[in-house]
């Protein structure tokens, strides 16, 4: 029974496959620090609260996190940035480690596989990828499990395109970075990434509007759209930086694609996921600057994603019943809701 993980910088999910149907599971990927107390700790563990002690103070995990936060005045923070693990953050690893282990549970068996999503390394920054993929390598191997990276562009395609065998191009628009891989029946022809995400968005909106970031995120996340921005000003700022967004990642893809060497001629497919691809609009304002780009092939179609926030998850499931030889053509994703 293989399992499937994809390790974002926003939230966390792993994929189980039950039936004919895969499930999913999520938590964010966050945690806020109180005080110790042990009246507070007996509380939490009676109320199944996801946390950890360490000293004298209490980390609390995932979704509870933002409760928490708001409860006491304090500020969430993140093991993971920019799509990697924070060099910031001391407790990222023991904060991600107690995360994975709540969503994937206990191996099946000695060495099940599983399968994590991983980013490319970017061509606009110097993250050094390497690290990251090594630790969660570790964290998972420590829990029983045989680990496996797959690029997380891969992995939209393996969720999105096995109706194309497939073949096509995968898109993933995180939080933190942007991830594409140009696959030929399920192998890897290019893969790049941008250091460039929803959170670069963010952070760009606040510094032109002079609004906190959170309420950035909260206005983006209420109702906004490429289609029609209208005339509030951070929605139009919102446009203008998913504009310039687009066209980065287009200029990104480009360049890796000549250096490639990609066939001309064909006509390929591409895949869209990720929370930050969500707004309205954003699937036809893509399309049409991949068309205005100069590619060596045809795109025959940009489709969104059936379950944008599941599909890297499912993706790296089906990477993980391969190795194992179960068939692909059975898994059904779930529809968000």
């Amino acid at each position: 029974m293989a399992k499937g993980l994809d390790v974002g910088t926003m939230n966390i999910l792993a994929a189980k496959q039950n039936g004919k149907k895969a499930t999913v599971s999520q938590q964010r990927n966050l945690f806020v620090e109180v005080e110790h107390s042990d009246v507070a700790e007996k509380i939490l563990a009676r109320s199944k609260v996801l946390h950890i002690r360490r000293g004298d103070r209490v980390y609390i995990v995932g979704e509870d996190a933002l409760n928490f936060a708001n409860i006491f005045n304090k500020t969430t923070r993140r093991p993971m940035s920019k799509g990697i693990l924070s060099r910031d953050e001391k407790s990222a690893i023991p904060m991600l480690n107690l995360i994975v282990e709540r969503l994937l549970g206990k191996p099946a068996h000695k060495g099940e596989v599983a399968y994590f999503s991983c980013p490319a390394r970017p061509s606009d920054a110097s993250h050094d990828v390497l690290y990251h993929q090594k630790t969660v390598e570790a964290i998972l191997r420590r829990q029983g499990y045989e680990p496996r990276p797959v690029n997380e562009g891969m992995a939209v395609a393996y969720a999105e395109l096995a109706d194309t065998q497939f073949t096509g191009m995968g898109l993933s628009f995180g939080a933190g970075m942007t991830n594409a891989c140009l696959a030929y029946y399920g192998v890897p022809v290019m893969t790049c990434s941008s250091a460039r995400g929803g959170d670069w968005i963010d952070e760009q909106v606040a510094e032109a509007t002079g609004l906190t970031k959170d309420k950035v995120t909260a206005a983006k996340e209420r109702g906004f759209s490429l289609a029609k921005p209208g005339d509030d000003e951070v929605h139009r700022a919102l446009a203008i930086y998913y504009d310039s967004l687009l066209d980065h990642t287009v200029r990104t893809l480009s360049e890796a694609i000549r250096k490639a060497r990609v066939e001309e001629g064909q006509t390929i497919p591409v895949a869209v996921t990720g929370g930050t691809a969500s707004p309205p609009g954003f699937r036809d304002l893509l399309w049409r600057k991949l068309e205005a780009a100069d590619l060596p092939f045809q795109v025959g179609e940009v489709r969104h994603a059936k379950s944008p926030l599941f599909s890297v998850a499912v993706g790296a499931l089906v990477a993980a019943r391969a190795e194992e030889q179960e068939s692909l053509d059975d898994i059904a994703v779930p529809k968000q809701g």
